[in-house]
């Protein structure tokens, strides 16, 4: 059965039952707010279908004071299939995250309810959203998280490829030494590795792949996961290097590379 906590639930938030405290009680009430009313709740959304969004998330965007996102202009087409009206939205992304922060644990100090959103699938899983968790940890705050779709699992799981042990690189680095010690660490990795691609780089970094691993390496590139088109191309890299190379990549990719030695 699913439940909701009780201070998502409307007309039963703490503040409107117990009243905010008053300047006589202000000695003891800063530790009692906090542990009452403050926290930040991190939700995941969906990845591709929106059906995947789970009943607890929703519930969760639908009763907070202040909703947080990564991107407010994708999140309101969200909220609004959901019929869902934050009373405050507001842009919290990758530039401004360390500065915003400061807002948001004023917004829980005064006991408001704040949920954050990335565009899709769980915050800091190669979003924004680690440094505000952070900060709201650092104040006495609380950090709640509402799991939901994620596509580094989805990928995983999709590949067939061992998933007792895997690491996450998430996007490797556009170029210079970074990347070529990061392709160099891949190549050499035991355990089955998941890393993220935009579309126009993608064959770049599959040939990169292809060399540092060599071209008989398993693989798995899947796009579009969760949606109508889904797709996952399997086989040896350099195979599926050709194979890529005759479409137009659109939309973010997850490349699954199979364990390359024994440990």
């Amino acid at each position: 059965m699913w439940t909701i906590r009780r201070r998502w639930c409307r007309g039963r938030c703490p503040r409107r039952a117990t009243g905010w405290p008053t300047a006589r009680s202000s000695a003891t009430s800063c530790s009692a707010t906090w542990s009452a009313m403050a926290e930040l709740v991190v939700v995941g959304t969906p990845i591709g279908n929106l059906g995947d969004l789970t009943p607890a998330a929703r519930a969760a965007l639908d009763t907070a004071d202040v909703i947080c996102a990564e991107d407010t202009r994708r999140t309101r087409k969200l909220l609004s299939a959901f019929d869902i009206h934050p009373r405050l939205l507001v842009s919290v992304r990758e530039h401004n995250e360390q500065r915003e922060s400061a807002r948001v644990l004023r917004w829980l100090a005064e006991g408001r309810r704040v949920a954050y959103v990335t565009d899709a699938g769980m915050p800091t899983v190669s979003d924004p959203g680690q440094r505000l968790v952070r900060a709201v940890l650092d104040g006495g705050g609380r950090v709640a998280v509402v799991p939901g779709p994620d596509a580094v699992t989805t990928a995983l799981l999709l590949s067939g490829f061992p998933a007792r042990s895997w690491c996450f690189e998430g996007f490797l680095p556009v170029k210079g030494s970074a990347r070529a010690q990061r392709l160099a660490a891949v190549a050499d990795e035991y355990r089955t590795v998941v890393l993220f691609e935009a579309p126009h780089r993608l064959l770049r970094t599959l040939a990169d792949l292809s060399t540092s691993c060599a071209p008989d390496r398993e693989v798995a590139v899947a796009g579009d996961l969760t949606k109508r088109f889904e797709r996952v191309w399997r086989g040896r890299l350099g195979e599926v290097q050709g194979e890529l190379a005759t479409t137009e990549p659109r939309g973010e990719f997850v490349i699954v590379l199979a364990p390359g030695r024994t440990p």
